[in-house]
């Protein structure tokens, strides 16, 4: 047998890890030898499957506390893996079995809950799992965890009680962390299995009359919720933001003036610009003197002729607008940096008054303070109007078409209000960026107070202003990084985000120049890019593509991008789009959008036709698909 190992020793407790593509005709063989430990079984099966991978039969032997298994495995296609990815998929198995090794559990229960999971883990891999199944795996799965954070609770108590060494009592603890982090994740995986149980009780709707869905296309469209102003535009808009956080290195301007007749082509209604003003940082997101427009992305020249070229091409230009704060050009009387240039020459005065590093002389401030830079004070009129006054300046003589509001939680949303009131912006939508609900280092099922925040503050503008949808990236990278595919429902049946709660105020995106690029804050999971794509361009709210992603040819991206805003725009996708989940599972996610786009996410099973879904009495057809994604439409 000539073989392709990638094999070493992690240390005493290490795992030996061998890949071979000769000696099965259909599969990968991955034969792992080493020291046996506490479900390590579920961990490398559990491995296996977070890696892309099915396992199609194993060979388990174990004796004398070590273990020899086998496995044939193949990618999510159905063929081997690829020897260049054997190293990638070794260190993931390798990370995956250090990370959730779990000490023995209590003899009285612990045992039976692992027994169980074991009798029901099978049912992971069937397509055709029921509701009884799923509940009863969950149980299992839940008990067990437990059961292990029992018995690392009790290793703690006899380990203090015998004065056990300060370094031994440190791991156990921290095994306990991860024990309760491990717990949590399977309460929220039954939290969400009796949401699921809960929705698919509903009787099913009666097939309409032709006079009845006649009459419900008279009706005019309910929006979740009634407001005015600009919010995301028309509702039918797809954004790009066009800049990273290095783009002030290739002179942005000059760069975009050779794509617009591609970002246009490619479907695009409006681009996000950052920061146009000068600033202290090349990036733009510390500002100094408002009005001067040379900044290091090009000069204002350049900048109004890539503003008319994307006009003429019928692109709306979002400009970023950054007035939580701002740098001052000297020194102060106090010798502190508050003193302002330009033609807005402000002083001490225009500084909230708790942002004393800064010699502040404002009222005190109304929001989250950003300790970088000296914090404006929005409650005075005067100051009110010259932002306004600046804004119509750029609105009306530059050309920008709308805003991105940087770092909201700094100021009241009703200031934002009086913005968009006075400029007219086609759209507007703000940056409300707080951390998502977690529960010993994971993220709980239950979001709502995450997504109400964002809510409430786009209602504090009352509607004028829309929101990035935090809330659905977290637990979108959390669903497919994990394959907690049935985060992406909330209790009631709707997406789990602000697009389940106000969806003509959610743009949705996948990263942006903070959480990926080079700062990599918290980026999506890259393989699964494609995927994460599928889900905000077939889904209501408004999708803002990321620029390193449009022209990112890898995976295939580019191309999935491309061909998934083909389906939008061709079914008429928008900002209020109905949705129907049909699936949310553990390795499968699968919705109906304005009954006619039908997507499915993960690895598991899933088919329209396969479900009896029609349009116009006819079977929909796979448009686009990819890496564990896969989209019908009507055939034409």
């Amino acid at each position: 047998m000539s073989a392709s190992p990638m094999s070493s020793m992690d240390g005493a407790d290490g795992l030996d890890i061998m890949f071979d593509n000769n000696s099965d005709a259909e599969c990968t063989v991955v034969t792992v030898e080493g020291k046996d430990k506490a479900h390590l079984l579920m961990s490398l099966t559990g491995g296996f499957s977070t890696a892309g991978l099915t396992v199609i039969s194993a060979s388990i032997t174990s004796d004398d506390g070590r273990v020899l298994d086998v496995f044939r495995v193949q990618t999510a296609d159905g063929k081997k893996v690829p020897e260049d990815q054997f190293p990638s998929v070794r260190e993931h198995i390798l990370s995956v079995t250090a990370t959730t090794s779990r000490s023995s559990m209590p003899a009285i229960y612990g045992i039976v809950a692992a027994a169980e999971v074991e009798r029901l883990k099978p049912l992971r891999s069937q397509s055709t799992q029921n509701d009884v199944d799923a509940l009863e795996l969950a149980a299992a799965e839940m008990a067990q965890a437990a059961a292990e954070l029992v018995s690392t609770e009790r290793d703690i108590i006899r380990m203090r009680a015998g004065n056990a060494d300060s370094r031994a009592l440190q791991a156990k603890e921290a095994s306990r962390t991860e024990a309760a982090a491990g717990l949590e994740r399977k309460m929220a995986a039954m939290q969400a299995v009796l949401a699921a149980r809960r929705n698919l009780a509903t009787e099913p709707e009666k097939p309409k009359s032709p006079t009845e869905k006649l009459l419900e296309t008279l009706k005019p469209p309910t929006p979740a919720r009634a407001a005015a102003g600009a919010g995301s535009g028309s509702g039918s808009e797809i954004l790009l933001q066009a800049f990273n956080w290095e783009s002030h290195r290739q002179k942005l301007y000059k760069q975009l003036q050779g794509r617009v007749k591609d970002i246009s082509d490619a479907g695009f209604t409006g681009v996000w610009m950052p920061p146009p003003s000068d600033s202290v940082s090349p990036q733009g997101y510390l500002p100094r003197d408002l009005y001067s427009l040379d900044s290091a992305y090009g000069s204002e020249g350049e900048l109004r002729e890539l503003i008319t070229a994307f006009h003429q091409n019928n692109i709306k230009v979002i400009a970023d607008i950054v007035v939580n704060h701002r740098c001052a050009n000297s020194q102060g009387s106090d010798g502190k940096w508050n003193k302002f240039g330009g033609r807005l020459a402000w002083d001490a005065s225009a500084i909230c008054s708790n942002n004393p590093s800064f010699g502040g002389r404002g009222n005190p401030k109304q929001g989250d303070d950003y300790a970088a830079a000296p914090n404006i004070d929005h409650s005075q009129e005067r100051i009110r109007n010259d932002i306004v006054q600046w804004m119509k300046y750029l609105r009306n003589s530059i050309g920008f078409d709308g805003w991105r509001f940087d770092f909201v939680r700094g100021y009241l949303g009703s200031y934002c209000k009086q913005y968009i009131d006075e400029t007219v912006p086609a759209m507007a939508f703000g940056e409300y960026w707080d951390s998502c609900e977690y529960t010993d280092g994971v993220l709980n099922y239950n979001q709502d107070a995450h997504r109400q925040r964002t809510v409430n503050w786009c209602d504090s503008t009352g509607g004028t202003s829309a929101a990035f949808d935090f809330t659905t990236k977290g637990i979108l990278q959390e669903a497919v990084g994990r394959r907690e595919y049935w985060r992406l429902v909330d209790s009631q049946g709707r997406p789990p985000g602000v697009m389940g709660m106000w969806p003509s105020r959610a743009i949705t995106f996948i990263d942006n120049h903070d959480t990926g690029s080079t700062l990599n804050h918290w980026p999506f999971p890259s393989r699964n890019l494609p995927e994460g794509y599928a889900y905000i361009l077939t889904h209501p709210g408004t999708p803002c593509v990321f620029y390193d992603h449009f022209y990112q040819e890898e995976n295939n991206l580019r191309k999935a991008i491309l061909d998934l805003l083909k389906v939008r725009r061709r079914n008429g996708i928008n900002a209020r789009s109905k949705v129907v989940v049909k699936k949310s599972a553990a390795d499968v996610y699968a919705a109906l959008i304005d009954d006619k786009v039908a997507v499915k996410l993960g690895p598991g099973d899933w088919s329209p036709n396969h479900q009896g879904i029609k349009v116009n009495g006819k079977e929909l057809k796979v448009s686009v698909s990819g890496f564990q994604f896969a989209v019908w439409e009507p055939q034409q």
